[in-house]
């Protein structure tokens, strides 16, 4: 029987192909499941009118073939199994093991039935295999078939990676805190000079408590040192007075207090 394809058939053909089935199949299968329809006069005029969306959606879907191609094309997956002794597998893996791995490595919908396994799988290793994507579009991959017991052993470097990203992150976030905790000490060394100055401490007096403190909080003196050297020196500036400030306030307290008077 001739029968005009609504979607792809595998094997067969697309949309819009006209190919000769059984009757049966067309009649128990086909026809039911909305993948043809009988090839008429009447579907074969509305097929010729119909050719150009067909050719449109038909390009698309090759298009979107290639890219599969490209994702999948060489790609390795890993299916854990119960292995016994010498690598014999207690059972086999199943087209819908393959199918599901894939689909959870590269976030994909594919369908047991387009999984193609060279083989029958059971024993443990690497095995050929390839995906329908489309019409002919094929993508071979390898299935590497692993105790299951030692599945996790084998993922667990991809776990490791993510731990060490969280560890070199962890290691800026206590660079920052350092960097902060030093602000945090100049601040307070800060503070004590202005206590001590409050009190009339000497500027030597004050850069030895200041650097003690930062001694005691940060056991090293270097990222203070230069911080607390000019907040000394501050003060000592504002006390500095030049020496013909000096002598011209020395004139004027003359002037006020008059000449002494002789002595008789």
């Amino acid at each position: 029987m001739k029968v005009i394809l609504l979607e792809e058939l595998k094997g067969r053909g697309g949309e819009g192909d006209v190919v000769d089935v059984a009757t049966g199949y067309a009649v128990n299968y086909l026809f039911p499941k909305k993948i043809a329809i009988q090839a008429t006069k009447g579907n074969l005029k509305q097929l010729e009118l119909r050719k150009h969306n067909i050719a449109k959606r038909e390009e698309a879907r090759l298009d979107t073939a290639d890219k599969l191609l490209a994702a999948l094309e060489g790609q390795r997956i890993r299916i854990g199994a119960k292995v016994g002794e010498e690598g014999q597998l207690f059972g086999s893996v199943t087209p819908q093991q393959v199918a599901n791995a894939l689909n959870a490595k590269f976030g994909l919908d594919i369908d047991r039935k387009r999984v193609d396994l060279q083989e029958v799988i059971k024993r443990a290793g690497e095995h050929a295999a390839s995906v329908n994507i489309y019409r002919d579009t094929k993508a071979n991959i390898v299935i590497e078939v692993v105790d299951e017991k030692k599945l996790a052993e084998l993922e667990k470097p991809e776990v490791e990676a993510v731990t060490d990203e969280t560890a070199s992150d962890e290691a800026v976030a206590d660079e920052v805190a350092a960097d902060e905790a030093v602000a945090d000490e100049v601040v307070e060394a800060d503070a004590v000079l202005d206590a001590a100055d409050a009190e009339g401490a000497e500027p030597a007096e004050l850069a030895d408590d200041a650097e003690a403190a930062a001694v005691e909080a940060l056991g090293d003196t270097e990222p203070v040192e230069d911080a607390i050297e000019a907040i000394v020196d501050e003060p000592a500036a504002a006390d500095a007075v030049e020496p013909e400030a000096i002598a011209e306030d020395t004139a004027a307290e003359s002037t006020e207090e008059g000449e002494p008077e002789e002595l008789s």
